[in-house]
């Protein structure tokens, strides 16, 4: 029996969440007494999930796969949970991971908590801490199937070095004839993404406008940040819609999150919520944004932000 971890990767490289799903399932192993176990679609350097606690991978090398499809990819990771005699599978809550996991559950006839922020609370009963109201409030899952499925929150566990030593095997599954082609995916390559960013710098209408917009851009790449935007930006088409972060947009979970002329409606701070550190930068004192900042800074984001690139660089400058 071992504990099985689907480790997301594009481009043939791992995301960050591919580690922190890995470390999970290492204090998962660590309580249940057993090994954990990696499946890896088209990504290079496998050993480097040794370093998150992974014993073994199941290296899948198929170019079919290069392009992202829910049910090919729950064939792959179901047959290498029943390969490897797989209890519980660990997943990350990534786009792409919560289309899987409904299939995994019907498909596997297992049991299946989302957003989960921590290992479990107790083994027998099964049960596991995960966020609810959009990260409002924490409840208790009881999973009582045999088999498990565990999605865990983006950025709520953390990286756990471990270094164990890890071998890898190839692995070719059996997948069903496919029904849905992908013709093309046109994606921007030389920014950092929502999902995958440790720091988000997010501007709303209080910008003004699409052509204030620079500043943004250029205290992002001091930051080496991830670029976003509220609803009504993207709305006006100021702003792409990839970047409109919120409850009807991204969800964002980074370290850091930055708000620059957002006000704070409800739906946007639901999306934003399980940021770590939230700083607001804002005219209105009243901006109900506030509320839930850790640090506010009551200016004009024309005269802040050029004054934080600037202090920022001059730091970077002397390390």
């Amino acid at each position: 029996m071992s504990v099985l971890v689907y480790t997301e990767s594009e481009q043939g490289k791992f995301k960050k969440t591919a580690f922190e799903a890995a470390s999970y399932a290492k204090a998962l192993a660590n309580q249940l007494k057993t090994h954990v176990t990696a499946v890896s679609i088209n990504a290079n350097s496998a050993d480097t999930l040794g370093t998150y606690g992974v014993d073994k991978v199941l290296t899948v090398a198929d170019t079919t796969l290069d392009t992202f499809n829910a049910k090919s990819y729950a064939e792959v990771i179901q047959q290498a949970a029943e390969k490897e005699n797989a209890k519980v599978i660990i997943l990350s809550s990534t786009a792409n991971s919560k289309f899987l996991a409904p299939l995994l559950a019907v498909g596997w006839n297992a049991g299946y908590a989302s957003n989960v922020v921590g290992v479990p609370e107790s083994l027998s009963p099964f049960k596991v801490k995960r966020s609810a109201f959009t990260n409002k409030a924490f409840e208790l899952t009881q999973i009582n199937t045999d088999l498990k499925i565990i999605g865990i929150s983006n950025n709520s566990f953390g990286l756990m070095e471990t270094n164990s030593s890890v071998s890898s095997e190839s692995f070719s599954p059996h997948l069903s004839e496919r029904q849905i082609e992908v013709a093309s995916i046109d994606k921007v390559t030389d920014k950092v993404t929502i999902a995958d960013a440790d720091i988000v710098v997010s501007g709303g209408r209080g910008l003004k406008g699409p052509e204030n917009w620079g500043m943004i851009e250029e205290l992002a790449e001091v930051l080496g940040a991830a670029t976003a935007c509220s609803k009504p930006v993207s709305d006006l088409g100021w702003r792409p819609h990839s970047e409109h972060v919120g409850q009807t947009g991204k969800p964002v979970a980074s370290n850091l999150y930055i708000a620059i002329g957002i006000s704070g409606a409800i739906q946007h701070l639901a999306g934003i919520n399980a940021s770590k550190v939230k700083v607001v930068i804002n005219t209105d004192p009243e901006a109900p944004f506030f509320k839930a900042a850790d640090y506010g800074v009551v200016g004009d984001a024309f005269e802040v932000v050029p004054a934080l690139i600037e202090k920022l660089k001059a730091f970077k400058a002397q390390q």
